[in-house]
């Protein structure tokens, strides 16, 4: 296959590119150095129609693909991750369970605010003792008859987005099988809205990386939704987030393209200045070789992830895609990210250099939205082994 962006595309890739160097790259070691979630920036990409891309324009969206969000995610994973990330999870994790699964009335109650960047979603799946195992999970919502409400009792980790100023919503998973049940476990997905009575929202996690990113734990005590806050059909809540995910590792595999292109364009712009034994370092075989390998990595990561992308986008089946994608891109951004370190030496073990940055970061890629043997559990099945569970 030949990439082939549309214009309208690649004058998005120059307005998103624009906007991060403006905007974001002079004040990302600031917000990861104190821990800030930039909600004015956010804000401004909302603004911007940043998370309204793949939407329909009924709802604020700008009826666009998920190469043309792909696009964007990259540029901003380019100069810093936090950022990218928040805007993957908005849409992905936050705006897109409602488009493709909420009833109408859903959708036009809360996809406007998503769209238009005002509002932030998360979604509840990860528990401190379940999260690929949905078998584990232990959060129970429970039907009152008389009131016609959900009462939900349990707890999450790990949750993007959950814990912001704007934070509007957040989707939970949640077992409705009646207690006692010895079948398989009953997975719905719940909508929970920001400042219901028995939310509790922890405190933020110390983290390795992506310190601006916004990530809580969450506690429900006998919480109390409407009986309409059911999204989807009741039963399917695990199912129809694993089909939100094959989407969700595209788009991560395109943060991670991000994050290498933007290792290799640091790495060779510092291999021009840095001198070393009276020379460029980047004369140097161990440093000239280390930035053709970041080129190789960002060149096959990209053709991966936007390949996927295409496949999503023309209607053929992608999952396979996505897997691969998802595995090699965030594996080699890991990878990336301790080359360019490696061309900054001591430099680059500072935590004012982008480098630097980037190597905290990228770790959770492997990790994140299904981990590299999550993929490759997927990858082998596909490929019709009968590989265990």
């Amino acid at each position: 296959m030949h990439i082939e962006f549309t214009d309208e595309q690649e004058q998005l890739r120059k307005v998103v590119r624009d906007f991060a160097e403006r905007a974001i790259a002079p004040h990302a070691e600031a917000w990861d150095r104190d821990h800030t979630f930039p909600v004015d920036v956010v804000r401004e990409m909302g603004e911007m129609g940043l998370f309204g891309i793949p939407f329909p324009e009924e709802y604020g969206g700008g009826g666009a693909d998920l190469t043309t969000l792909c696009i964007a995610i990259e540029e901003l994973g380019r100069v810093d991750q936090s950022v990218a990330i928040t805007l993957e999870a908005g849409v992905g994790l936050g705006a897109n369970p409602i488009y493709r699964f909420g009833t109408e009335e859903q959708k036009q109650r809360w996809l406007p605010d998503l769209c238009a960047g005002r509002a932030l979603g998360g979604f509840g799946l990860t528990e401190p003792e379940a999260g690929s195992d949905a078998g584990g999970t232990r959060t129970r919502a429970v039907l009152d008859e008389a009131t016609g409400e959900w009462v939900i009792n349990g707890e999450k980790a790990f949750i993007t987005n959950s814990g912001t100023p704007i934070t509007s919503i957040t989707t939970v998973t949640a077992r409705t099988d009646p207690p006692g049940s010895t079948g398989k476990p009953e997975i719905s997905a719940i909508v929970v809205p920001a400042g219901t009575p028995g939310l509790t929202v922890a405190p933020p996690y110390r983290k390795m990386g992506w310190h601006a990113s916004d990530t809580h734990g969450l506690a429900f005590q006998d919480l109390r939704v409407p009986e309409d806050h059911l999204l989807g059909e009741r039963g399917r809540g695990f199912a129809n987030f694993l089909s939100i995910l094959d989407e969700g590792r595209i788009a991560i595999a395109a943060l991670a393209v991000g994050v290498i292109q933007g290792c290799l364009d640091e790495s060779v712009a510092y291999a021009q200045e840095r001198q070393a034994f009276g020379r460029p370092i980047g004369s140097y075989q161990a440093t000239a070789f280390r930035c053709a390998d970041l080129a190789v990595m960002a060149e096959t990561a990209r053709l991966l992830t936007y390949q996927a992308a295409w496949l999503h986008d023309t209607g053929r089946p992608y999952g396979q895609a996505a897997a691969m994608a998802k595995l090699h891109a965030t594996e080699a951004a890991v990878t990336a990210t301790r080359h360019a370190t490696q061309v900054f030496g001591g430099y680059g073990f500072m935590d004012e250099t982008l480098v630097s940055r980037h190597y905290r970061d990228s770790k959770i890629l492997e990790i994140g939205e299904g981990t590299s043997e999550v993929q490759r559990l997927v990858i082998s099945r596909g490929l019709g082994l009968p590989v265990e569970r």
